[in-house]
């Protein structure tokens, strides 16, 4: 989902294997290399809407899984944040969520053909706003967008902000929005959101929702 238009049109870092060689004939292995530790770059941009400032990555703090649970108007929606494969996505959104920022905002473009996303995110509700940092994408190596999955909406590659969908029906995308959660809970109120239709103002199947989604809060929880 293009994060700066209601174009119909919704790429990278992705991980690559570390791999091992061995030195033929050696009478004793040598020790494996340690994996590289995850390292994240969030990097002033802008706009800056409802700024609460720039996270500073912390890895291990960034291992611990944990649930989001986005309470709204129209029902709860609950997914599993893909820390281990969405590391620096992850962070990002928690930090987010922990400082508020989700709070009292809207989600503000369903779409019903072709694509089936609900999108949120934006404290301005226009679909241009962002928290005044962006970060590259992870977790594009062979990404889907199954029923359920969460996936950050962007500008074009490495452009991540506070934007996100989450796809309430099978919808095939190029890989080019990181997947960083998947549903537990709550995929029937998408599905009730997505029922209600929405008003075509970007054109036919693509605009506002017609059953307003407001996310009330966003709570974390440890797992």
């Amino acid at each position: 989902m293009k994060r700066t238009s209601w174009t119909a049109g919704l790429t990278a870092l992705a991980a690559v294997p570390l791999a091992l060689s061995t030195a033929g004939a050696a009478t004793a292995a040598e020790p494996a290399a340690a994996p590289a530790a995850t390292t994240c770059t969030y990097t002033p941009a802008v706009p800056a809407d409802n700024f609460k400032g720039i996270p500073v990555f912390d890895a291990k703090k960034a291992a611990k899984p944990y649930s989001a649970t986005l309470r709204t108007s129209q029902g709860a929606i609950t997914f599993q944040a893909l820390t281990d494969k969405a590391p620096c996505t992850t962070y990002s959104f928690r930090f987010l969520a922990e400082h508020d920022y989700y709070d009292r905002t809207h989600c503000h473009r369903l779409t019903t053909q072709r694509l089936y996303v609900l999108q949120c995110g934006d404290p301005t509700g226009t679909g241009s706003g962002g928290p005044g940092y962006s970060f590259p994408d992870e977790n594009l190596d062979g990404a889907t967008y199954p029923a359920g999955t969460v996936a950050m909406a962007n500008a074009g590659p490495n452009t991540n902000g506070s934007q996100f969908f989450i796809v309430w029906k099978d919808t095939k995308l190029s890989p080019a929005y990181t997947p960083f959660g998947r549903v537990t809970a709550g995929l029937d109120v998408l599905q009730k959101i997505a029922a209600g239709g929405e008003d075509d103002q970007n054109g036919p199947g693509d605009g506002f929702p017609t059953l307003p989604v407001n996310i009330r809060n966003v709570g974390i929880s440890k797992h």
